[in-house]
């Protein structure tokens, strides 16, 4: 795995999605409100980290790669806030996409005694995003030439569209760079023949438009197989949370991968570090098998750090060891 993340230092990629700020309240609540019947929280603290796809520049950064960040920040002081997280991690982000009046999107988590109590969300409607990231196409797909992969980010708040999608999809064939794409389905965004998709076990259903009954067990191969007659992605990895990871070429099952989490406190974000890790591997060489090897064990690091978090080469190498 060393020889893996020596060649992850030397990529490039490109993130283009959703950017989120996630600011936590942590506290603690030992009585309930006169007012209603509900916690009142005592707040210790407020932290706050760069969450969507400014998550998964984040985690790539962490890896040792360079990674550059398109997408949707305000004027407000959110936007402020994670124009300067992406500047203290290294991460390139073109002011142009900051300079509106909109609010950034903004995911405010209640934490008490280590457990979320509530999120509070603030955005605006889909369209007003996607509209600022249309403006930029073209300044998009000139970035694409210096990269050698692009992972778009959805969290279905409207940074990407069926027509981005596809033109990012031609730019990176014309360039040879690899293009990877965490979907949500809700959005029934059209894509067809990327490198790689990464659904979790619900999206995947979505995906192949299948509904499953209470205690019915996940019928992989029909899943797997409905996907590629959709969507023909030349690599479908599922995350299963606790069962581990599906790998997918051409419609049919070609591995499952048991989890390596030991402990899981918050899957927040884990998302955002397995396509991290995934493009990140195949972009530097690896086998489809490989890199869900090495995804596995960055997603079972990041889950047992409560909160949106990153992995490191270090901790990657040390979780590695202690499960020989």
């Amino acid at each position: 795995m060393k020889t893996l993340l020596d060649k992850i230092a030397g990529l490039k990629i490109l993130v283009v999605g959703d950017i989120i700020l996630d600011h936590y309240i942590w506290g603690d609540a030992s009585r309930i409100s006169p007012e209603a019947p509900v916690p009142v929280v005592e707040v210790d603290r407020d932290s706050y980290v760069a969450g969507g796809a400014a998550n998964v520049a984040l985690n790539l950064v962490a890896l040792g790669a360079k990674a550059e960040l398109c997408g949707v920040t305000g004027k407000d002081d959110a936007g402020i806030m994670l124009r300067g997280l992406l500047l203290e991690h290294s991460v390139a982000y073109d002011d142009a996409f900051g300079d509106y009046e909109i609010p950034t999107i903004l995911k405010t988590r209640v934490i008490v005694r280590r457990q979320q109590l509530c999120r509070l969300d603030r955005e605006r409607d889909a369209d007003s995003y996607a509209s600022i990231l249309k403006e930029h196409a073209s300044e998009i797909l000139a970035k694409i030439e210096n990269h050698n992969a692009v992972i778009l980010s959805d969290y279905a708040k409207g940074a990407l569209s069926s027509e981005l999608i596809e033109e990012i999809k031609n730019q990176a064939a014309s360039q040879g760079a690899l293009v990877a794409y965490d979907p949500k389905p809700k959005r029934r965004l059209a894509h067809r023949g990327l490198d790689l998709l990464t659904p979790n076990r619900s999206e995947s259903l979505e995906l192949a438009g299948m509904e499953l009954e209470p205690h019915q067990p996940y019928p992989s191969e029909e899943v797997c197989r409905r996907i590629w007659e959709l969507y023909e992605p030349r690599h479908l990895i599922i995350t299963l949370g606790v069962e581990g990871m599906l790998l997918s070429e051409e419609g049919k099952v070609s591995k499952i991968i048991p989890t390596y989490a030991r402990e899981v406190f918050d899957v927040s974000g884990a998302g955002d570090t397995v396509i991290a890790a995934l493009t990140a591997s195949l972009a530097a060489g690896a086998t489809l098998e490989e890199a869900a090897h090495f995804a596995n064990t960055a997603a079972g690091v990041v889950v047992a750090k409560l909160g949106t978090a990153t992995v490191s080469p270090a901790e990657i190498l040390l979780y590695e060891a202690s499960n020989e």
